[in-house]
């Protein structure tokens, strides 16, 4: 959001409308270049398509149909607040928009009321827009739902954090929610292009080179407002040195950042991603945050991280920390619900963790021996005691039968065979004295000792 509603300096709110919003030439060219109908929107093909609740927003052809509530959630620069816009357009009504930080209740109430007086007198309905809703508290969320449950507003709500968690189940209930996905590769340039070309943008007035888009579009993050910032910055610097041409070190200078050599589809993605995991598996943690740090900046997607995280907190760690698994999923939430910058935290730690953490690949060592034995048609057969006893006529085939109930013996373990017959006293797990799982490997070997032995205890 480029302003905010309520001003800092006034005592009573002033709500903006969309004639507030004229585009010239003095505004930033991410505003100039913002979408004015569904048709110039680029990417959300699932958001847009016939009988979607957007659509019928936009028609409008009769209320009744249309949703009154909408939640839009999804990564920065995905065309949240561009949507609010296009419908407010259409059918020529006003459109408010409420800052979620500088808003109270009062500032609500007042806005529902001006939007209740303008539909009893003109008949003018009202789109409140209402930005990083997350923000709101539960008192603020409760004030909008009398207007939502009477249809006093339109309420288009956005949001970057998962609004299961942070919108209240009443207005949850009133509202649909609608996932904005990443825009790809192809919306991205679609969108610089126009911002190159369009007389509302920068009219042809510079060209970017090859070089320069591909460290734009990955320092953009897949974020389209920050792309067309960053192009803005960039187009500027070049004219100052009297040239149309905006190549990477041009870019880099503007934006005050490193034009990072990193292709998320070439041979870089694959080196840093991995480099990052073997500097993990090898316990430098320092070298671990770099290369996390690398791909952060080079607007890797945070859900790849996530997923490389993860396997690692199994593959690297597995059972000598048990916790290091916990850690990186409970990182993957975290991120999934603060989204980027913030989620870039959460990720710190449990690679920090994980780099940190004792190492034993054995319990996957031990599931892909297994799996190799399957393969090999090894396994003769479940044991007749430990077939299933619960249905008619099992006892007579000997299923079930001298099967030992293991809660009945003094430790809760008790001395007979699971594996079949030609896998009786092979072992897959073999526990590496590191960590937490030094002592799995003593209780493993008390274990096989009660399993096997003669007597069964």
């Amino acid at each position: 959001m480029e302003e905010d509603l309520f001003s800092l300096a006034g005592d009573a709110p002033a709500p903006r409308t969309l004639s507030d919003r004229n585009v010239d030439h003095r505004a930033p060219l991410a505003v100039r270049m913002r979408p004015r109908s569904l048709e110039e929107i680029v990417g959300q093909e699932a958001a847009l398509e016939s009988g979607s609740p957007l659509r019928r927003l936009v028609a409008a052809d009769d209320s009744r149909t249309a949703p009154s509530s909408v939640i839009l959630w999804g990564p920065p620069g995905t065309g949240k607040t561009t949507l609010a816009y296009v419908v407010a357009q259409s059918g020529d009504r006003e459109f408010v928009e409420v800052s979620a930080v500088l808003a109270g209740v009062k500032d609500i109430r007042e806005v529902v009321d001006q939007a209740r007086s303008r539909l009893r007198t003109v008949g003018r309905e009202t789109v409140l827009f209402i930005d990083e809703v997350h923000r709101f508290s539960k008192s603020q969320q409760d004030a909008l739902l009398p207007s939502v449950e009477n249809r006093w507003v339109t309420l288009i709500a956005a949001t970057t954090e998962n609004p299961y968690f942070s919108v209240i189940s009443p207005l949850l209930s009133r509202s649909i929610v609608l996932t904005l996905e990443s825009l790809e590769r192809s919306d991205l340039d679609t969108v610089v292009d126009r911002a190159l070309m369009d007389e509302r943008g920068l009219d042809g007035a510079v060209t970017l080179t090859d070089d320069a888009r591909e460290a734009l579009l990955r320092l953009g993050g897949g974020d389209a407002r920050k792309i067309l910032t960053s192009l803005e910055a960039a187009a500027a610097a070049a004219l100052m040195k009297e040239s149309r041409e905006i190549d990477a070190a041009t870019l880099a200078q503007a934006v005050n950042r490193a034009a990072l050599r990193y292709d998320r589809a070439g041979d870089q993605h694959y080196d840093v991603t991995s480099a990052f995991i073997k500097s993990m598996r090898g316990s430098d943690v320092d070298a671990s945050l770099h290369y996390l740090a690398q791909m952060i900046e080079s607007g890797e997607d945070p859900r790849f991280i996530c997923r490389r995280v993860m396997i690692a907190a199994s593959e690297e760690v597995g059972m000598a920390d048990p916790t290091a698994l916990q850690v990186a999923v409970a990182a993957m939430q975290a991120v999934q619900m603060l989204g980027m910058p913030e989620g870039r935290i959460p990720l710190a730690q449990a690679v920090v963790h994980i780099a940190t953490a004792p190492k034993s690949n054995a319990s996957y060592q031990a599931l892909d021996a297994a799996i190799a034995d399957v393969r090999a048609g090894k396994g003769s057969g479940v044991p007749a005691h430990l077939r299933d006893s619960h249905y008619s006529g099992a006892k007579k085939l000997g299923h079930g039968v001298e099967y030992r109930y293991a809660h009945d013996a003094p430790h809760g373990v008790v001395g007979q065979q699971y594996a079949p017959d030609d896998l009786v006293g092979v072992d897959y797990y073999h526990p590496k004295a590191h960590g937490n799982e030094a002592q799995t490997g003593r209780r493993v070997e008390a274990l096989r000792r009660i399993l096997r032995s003669e007597d069964g205890s």
